[in-house]
């Protein structure tokens, strides 16, 4: 019992009996335990104490002048329900220790005459569930205040990323209107918190919009369902949210050359990016298949060891995707790997890592088209600012040199955003080149 004592440390507990002789007898047997001991005569005196004290266990005796135990009980119950509550009662007590326990809600009654040991093991008992009943509602607080303090954090991340792109303000208006697009798109809109992560990430880095574009080639590909699709593009633009509290070397460290202590903290961030996002509803779906990307097919993978079939079909392509880019990038090899070798890899891995069903018709997507560049359309074109024309549509995000996303893929241009465009360019001294693809109408023409 030694725990249950040495949680019981500066616990202050009230004896209440009208009879002196019951009051010392109680004492003396607790003398040696870690209490603060009070002593009340009554209800009303005991009561009296209860405003003037933080006591954290009252025993009563059930029969008592004036006020009873049941009713002293109950008032503490009304006043202070933290507080635990024992009743002392005879054999001819029933009718109060039935009201203790309907009106005052008490931890336990104890019979008179008491066993000396079974009084020890009560209160020991009592304070340590209070002790505990204490220490979960401080943990809940602190999660609360840990959770208020990662929105401010969150929203302290904007304010940063405002702060460093002010040189952009003059863009505001084109902004504001491509904000005011991607509003009507939560796929649309998640890639812009995208580009936000992207800003921690260095260029060569950042690599969500090729995965986004293998997915969803995928998903186009393979007739994926809807739902799928809508999770698939938002984990895609979003798998590499557990990364950002990484430091900058671990960060430029391909994985195979991290150390041990930063190998543990890599295989986390599947787990961490799930727990960014596990509170927004429409992203839950997608913070699944990031947690699960990391699985292998024969079980060895990572959180939860997952394998075959058990593995969300989504975070298999997923994984897929994410490897294969981030093998080209340098990313998981101490050297780049070439986009060739990259499927040679991938499929040599088949079966072991990879679903291997899945890998072959990821493997003969990527031999026949080229989704990752965004390039498989015979009409794409490559221009810069002054050659495009009003009415032709981007095929690829354009994103300013810090980063930002300037104009979304899927935007028809218009002849005033090609000429904020140039302007924008003249102002940042950079020169952009959109990927486009002719207009619908002229195509029919």
């Amino acid at each position: 019992m030694m725990f249950a004592a040495s949680t019981a440390q500066a616990a202050t507990v009230l004896l209440v009996d009208d009879e002196p002789n019951v009051l010392s007898a109680i004492k003396r047997e607790l003398r040696h335990e870690p209490y603060r001991l009070l002593m009340a005569e009554s209800g009303e005196a005991a009561l009296e104490l209860l405003a003037e004290e933080d006591i954290d266990l009252v025993i009563s005796d059930a029969i008592m002048p004036g006020m009873d135990g049941a009713q002293l009980l109950a008032e503490i119950q009304q006043r202070r329900p933290s507080c635990v509550r024992i009743l002392l009662t005879g054999k001819a007590d029933l009718s109060a220790t039935i009201r203790a326990i309907n009106e005052g809600h008490i931890y336990r009654y104890i019979a008179k005459p008491w066993d000396d040991h079974e009084l020890l093991l009560t209160l020991r008992h009592a304070l340590s569930h209070l002790q505990s009943e204490r220490e979960r509602r401080r943990l809940e607080a602190l999660t609360q205040a840990q959770n208020e303090e990662l929105l401010a954090l969150n929203a302290d991340l904007e304010r940063r990323v405002a702060a460093r792109t002010e040189e952009l303000q003059q863009t505001a208006d084109m902004l504001d209107a491509a904000y005011g697009e991607l509003k009507q798109s939560y796929v649309i809109t998640t890639r812009v918190f995208s580009t936000l992560i992207n800003q921690r990430l260095p260029r060569s880095l950042q690599t969500n919009a090729q995965v986004g574009r293998l997915v969803r080639a995928f998903a186009d590909d393979q007739g994926l369902d809807e739902s799928l699709r809508h999770d698939l593009e938002m984990a895609a633009a979003l798998y590499n949210l557990g990364r950002l509290s990484w430091d900058d070397q671990m960060l430029t460290t391909p994985a195979q050359r991290l150390y041990a202590k930063q190998q543990s903290e890599y295989r986390r961030y599947p787990e961490a990016g799930e727990a960014l996002l596990m509170t927004l509803e429409p992203l839950q779906g997608a913070a699944r298949l990031i947690r699960h990307h990391r699985e292998y097919w024969n079980g060895s993978g990572y959180p939860d060891r997952l394998r075959d079939e058990t593995i969300p079909y989504g975070a298999r392509l997923l994984g897929l995707a994410v490897d294969f880019i981030e093998l080209q990038r340098g990313m998981i090899l101490p050297r780049q790997v070439s986009r060739p070798g990259a499927l040679e890899l991938l499929q040599k891995l088949a079966g072991r890592v990879y679903d291997p069903e899945l890998c072959r018709a990821f493997i003969a997507l990527c031999q026949e088209q080229a989704p990752d560049l965004g390039l498989q359309d015979a009409r794409v074109m490559t221009l810069d600012t002054r050659q495009v024309e009003p009415g032709m549509v981007l095929v690829q995000d354009l994103h300013s040199t810090e980063g930002m996303l300037l104009i979304n893929h899927g935007k028809a241009l218009t002849a005033s955003l090609i000429e904020r465009l140039i302007r924008f360019e003249e102002t940042e001294g950079a020169s952009y080149t959109l990927i486009v693809r002719p207009a619908e109408s002229e195509e029919e023409v």
